[in-house]
């Protein structure tokens, strides 16, 4: 790695000579050229100056303050920047130190690793390493590169210290524009939130990697080897507006294996008020047809245990009258005003009888009387044979 900036780092009366490196590397991200498409030459750039119209050599090109919100521009040379009180230029000067969790992720610009510049620098670099690792805080400071003062941190991070640049809290945008309006949340949707964050596991950072860079190389050898490009999958669709609990539930089952298809199916549009009314219709739709069916099945029950009861009774009644004629039939005619009246009211007994219980009392008290009216009829005939 090539050294981008030498400075020291200000620790109290301590001073770390340090060397800067750049901790990124942005080239291995995907950039075109620009081209000319009629015949695919590259598309140069020049300085042109708007005033006469030239193009200017870079030699000249100097630099320049525009004030916001009005059109002239203040010429600023070197010799005016060099004049300016600027301690930091060669120094990143530790503030103070904090816990990482004060510092917002949203400051945090471009980050560099700070090595010890000679054999010296060694010791105090260690000491302020071990510091920072053992008493789990950052260090907040003021450095002054490329021309421009700014907010920095340094942290220790595998044996190393990192510098991180930070944005001035002035050039963070406040989130008011984009905070959505108050929104009430279910206790169950906060569990399954919950439960699928803790399913999907920890992050490996050796998986990671660049889907789309890969897709572009790809592309290009297979126009290098003049072969036809495969064509990508199609990505999945948009998020869209959907039922948030079926969602997390089936994203749950898949995080956790249970549900291999969630992933391939795309979200759905389910009005959630709608669906609930739709399910109480279809209950109350279905409740009623069971009722319905129920009804009809009682009524036609109750129809031919009416019918069949009438039968029954008529039959028993027919029966009991039958039996009380033939009693009293048999018995003696000297009887006959008592015998004839027995026989009627038996007759008129039976007759009014609608229920089997009933029928089966009336026969009985038929017997009972035809039974008694028998032994009248032998004492009768005992007597007039005296």
């Amino acid at each position: 790695m090539r050294s981008i900036w030498n400075g020291s780092i200000s620790f109290g009366l301590v001073t770390i000579p340090v060397k800067t490196y750049s901790a990124t590397d942005r080239t291995s991200s995907v950039s075109f050229v620009r081209i000319h498409e009629k015949d695919g030459a590259p598309v140069q750039y020049r300085k042109i100056c708007e005033l006469d119209g030239n193009e200017v050599p870079n030699e000249e090109v100097g630099k320049g303050y525009q004030p916001p919100g009005d059109d002239t521009i203040v010429p600023i040379t070197d010799d005016d920047l060099s004049q300016l009180p600027m301690p930091t230029a060669k120094t990143l000067s530790i503030l103070s130190f904090v816990d990482p969790t004060e510092i917002d992720p949203l400051q945090m610009d471009k980050s560099y690793y700070l090595a010890p510049n000679g054999a010296s620098a060694a010791k105090p670099y260690t000491l302020l390493r071990e510091a920072l690792e053992h008493h789990r805080k950052v260090a907040i400071g003021k450095v002054a590169m490329r021309g421009r003062e700014s907010l920095a941190m340094l942290r220790a991070h595998d044996g190393a210290l990192v510098m991180h640049q930070l944005l001035w809290p002035d050039q963070i945008r406040p989130a008011t524009e984009v905070v959505p309006d108050d929104v009430e949340i279910r206790e169950n949707e906060m569990t399954l939130a919950e439960t699928l964050m803790d399913s999907l596991g920890e992050l490996d950072p050796a998986e990671l990697h660049d889907d789309y860079r890969e897709a572009v190389e790809e592309l290009v050898a297979a126009k290098l080897e003049g072969t036809e490009p495969v064509a990508p999958a199609p990505a999945a669709s948009g998020a869209q507006v959907i039922d948030l609990t079926a969602a997390l539930e089936k994203s749950v089952r898949a995080a956790q294996g249970g549900d291999t298809d969630a992933e391939s199916e795309s979200a759905s549009v389910t009005p959630l008020r709608g669906r609930k009314a739709a399910k109480k219709s279809a209950a109350g739709s279905g409740t009623a047809k069971k009722s319905g069916t129920r009804q009809q099945a009682t009524a036609r029950k109750t129809g031919a245990a009416t019918k069949k009861a009438p039968a029954k009774k008529t039959a028993e009644t027919k029966t009991a009258a039958k039996t009380a004629a033939k009693k009293s039939a048999a018995a003696p005619k000297t009887a006959g005003g008592r015998t004839k009246a027995a026989s009627a009211a038996a007759q008129s007994t039976s007759s009014r009888g609608t229920a089997a219980a009933t029928s089966g009392k009336s026969q009985k008290s038929t017997a009972k009387k035809t039974a008694a009216k028998k032994t009248t009829t032998k004492k009768t005939g005992k007597r007039s044979s005296a």
